[in-house]
């Protein structure tokens, strides 16, 4: 009996954004067919992929193998973090404000880490005071929930939680970590 291929999403950071690290999804795809990846779905132009492995690897070295192979390939360096589908469906229901029926999915936005945070980081992270946003962190994700919609005047930024977890992370708002819950089922 033939062995059933793995289900991952794949998050890259901040490409695409304002014309810079300009990457097509159809390159990338193609990108990832090349290094042996099946099934690929790309979802919008921000670099959010669902693909299958046959590989048993884990999600660190799947990350590494996809930022070397976009270094490589693009030129550039991008921060990827990687999670298997089951994982994902686990961090939906992990979402403390996505349970609460009085907030809108347009407050909230999900954070990912490439490791676990040191919990004296964590520890200092929640002592500053956010004014419109909470947050709540489980193992590496971060839940976001902001009194509006998420804007550029937002004080929880990947490079806020970089510098004080001293961690990669990229964020997603809610509509978009539920769109890839539904692709990679």
């Amino acid at each position: 009996m033939q062995e059933s291929n793995e289900k991952y999403i794949a998050l890259l950071r901040g490409i695409n954004l304002g014309g810079k690290r300009k990457l097509l999804m159809a390159d990338l795809k193609a990108l990832f067919s090349k290094i042996g990846f099946t099934n690929i779905v790309t979802y919008i132009q921000s670099g959010n992929v669902v693909f299958e492995s046959d590989k048993k690897e884990g999600n660190i070295e799947l990350a590494q193998k996809i930022e070397t192979a976009i270094l490589e390939h693009f030129k550039l360096d991008v921060p990827v973090m990687v999670r298997k589908a089951s994982e994902w469906k686990q961090v939906v229901s992990d979402n403390p404000f996505f349970k609460n029926q009085n907030i809108g999915i347009e407050r909230l936005h999900l954070t990912l880490l490439d490791k676990t945070p040191a919990q004296d980081l964590v520890d200092d992270l929640k002592q500053i005071e956010f004014d419109s946003e909470q947050f709540e962190i489980i193992g590496q994700h971060i839940f976001l929930c902001c009194k509006d919609k998420f804007s550029s005047k937002s004080k929880m930024t990947n490079t806020l939680f970089e510098k004080k977890l001293k961690c990669k992370s990229t964020t997603r708002n809610w509509k978009t970590v539920m769109k890839l819950s539904e692709l990679s089922r």
